[in-house]
């Protein structure tokens, strides 16, 4: 650790945990600066920006960042040229590119110099936190690497010794020998890609890559880009990258009826056309993770039946939390010490009376709403033990679910007609998007394509009325 790092923080029970990961933003843009700022410290980070080149040579030397965010053009210096320069003076953390006139050349140019990678303007939210994640990953793993790491952290088995998780972890073991493609669906926040790395983790092709394509904040043309790569193979789609390790997509609904076309017919034949040149070979094992039902989306014509059939040959349902709510006490467990080791939250622990409380709670969230929960528990703090009536106030009002969600939420509006228009309004979009929120279970992008709204602006309306996707889904 260098003399600029964060010193441990000391929890609760004794042990020490690092403080928040620190990240260094540099654009000359004041908004898209603010605005990255804004959505790394919802996240949890620590963040510190800078303006131009002689900015960022200054906070980087005030104190040494976990990653930084780099924009190609600013007024005083290109950030290739910075790049370059602190690769020379000894790199030791990773760089990620931002440019919104960047080239494949310009990107090829920032790998080769160490930069971990390169993401395009107007940036996209999910992309660009999901890189982060991977990048502080890469450091943690390899901390003498700038590149690009493979494997991800934390492949742990998954939580759970109820009887429906013994038989699931049984099946993925009786799979993980082959290399059918994988179909693993299941309710938002159910735990889909826990099963899909565990999967990967326990497999003969632990060792390769597992890269995964998270769709649901990417256009079409995105999504085929980011999957085969470019037609003139300057671009490295993911299945080339994925080399004879998986690829990991989700959701795999998101793909427009072409890209299924066109991915079934590159698993069906064993390589993918590139015109004027060889074909590229497929070897990857495909997951493919879904919330849909896809046998009634083929039918509806809205699936590509013979991908369908193609994914379905080992299908893996990840079931709700309330069908294994006696998983509860130890995902409890489990939550609680990741939270207090990774993101240095004070220990709390669950009373008993609180425990029962939660194993009774419906989840209409599942997983990711009981982790939502607790580590809202532990960030509001309090005594070391979590009692039911706390864990009641975090749950709010009796949880509602369909219809009767609709009903009573509109009910409540109906009471409030003698506001303001600018208070009523407000007070329809705080309950509109709270509950689109909850139908995409939490999931901005989903969120974005439910209300038809651009995935920016979204970010800004929720953090302007108070909502925080994670603990509303």
């Amino acid at each position: 650790m260098s003399a600029e790092e964060p010193e441990p923080l000391r929890r609760r029970d004794g042990g020490m945990t690092m403080a928040a990961p620190h990240i260094l933003v540099v654009d000359d843009e004041k908004e898209i600066r603010n605005l990255v700022c804004e959505i790394l410290e919802d996240e949890g980070y620590d963040v510190a920006v800078a303006e131009d080149g002689r900015s960022a040579r200054r906070q980087r030397e005030a104190r040494r960042p976990d990653l930084i965010l780099l924009d190609i053009w600013m007024p005083d210096v290109d950030g290739v040229t910075l790049l370059k320069e602190w690769t020379q003076s000894g790199l030791d953390c990773p760089v990620v590119m931002m440019s919104g006139h960047g080239t494949v050349e310009t990107a090829v140019e920032a790998t080769r110099l160490g930069a971990y990678d390169f993401i395009e303007k107007p940036l996209s939210l999910a992309k660009l936190l999901l890189t982060v994640e991977r990048a502080l990953d890469s450091r943690r793993e390899q901390p003498e690497r700038s590149g690009p790491a493979v494997r991800l952290a934390e492949p742990l088995e998954p939580v759970g010794r109820s009887a429906v998780m013994r038989e699931l972890r049984e099946q993925v073991r009786r799979i993980v020998a082959h290399d059918s493609p994988v179909l693993i669906s299941g309710e938002p926040g159910s735990g889909k890609r826990c099963f899909a790395r565990y999967l990967h983790a326990s497999s003969v092709r632990a060792q390769q890559p597992l890269v995964e394509v998270i769709t649901g904040a990417l256009s079409e043309e995105q999504i085929a880009l980011e999957l085969f790569g470019s037609d003139d193979g300057k671009v490295a789609g993911a299945l080339e990258r994925a080399g004879s390790g998986m690829l990991l997509i989700d959701d795999i609904m998101d793909l427009d009826l072409r890209t299924q076309a066109r991915l079934q017919s590159a698993l069906q034949r064993g390589e993918l056309p590139r015109p004027g040149s060889s074909p590229l070979p497929v070897k990857a094992r495909i997951l493919a993770l879904t919330r849909h039902d896809l046998a009634q989306e083929v039918a509806a014509g809205r699936f590509h039946e013979e991908l369908y059939y193609q994914l379905n040959v080992v299908p893996i349902r990840v079931p709700p939390l309330r069908e294994h709510v006696e998983d509860v006490p130890e995902l409890l467990t489990h939550f609680v010490n990741r939270l207090v080791d990774r993101d240095g939250l004070p220990y709390r622990r669950f009373s008993l009376a609180a425990q029962n409380r939660l194993r009774n709670h419906n989840w209409p969230g599942n997983v990711r709403e009981l982790h939502n929960l607790v580590q809202r528990l532990l960030i509001i703090g309090g005594d070391e033990e979590i009692g039911v009536e706390e864990v009641e106030e975090a749950l709010g009002s009796p949880q509602l679910t369909g219809t009767a969600v609709e009903t009573a939420e509109l009910g409540n509006l109906s009471l409030s007609l003698d506001l303001p228009m600018r208070e009523a309004r407000e007070q329809f979009e705080r309950v509109y998007l709270l509950y689109q929120l909850r139908k995409a279970g939490g999931s901005v992008g989903q969120l974005a394509k439910l209300t038809g709204m651009e995935r920016t602006h979204l970010y800004r309306k929720l953090k302007s009325l108070g909502i925080a996707p994670k603990e509303a889904g």
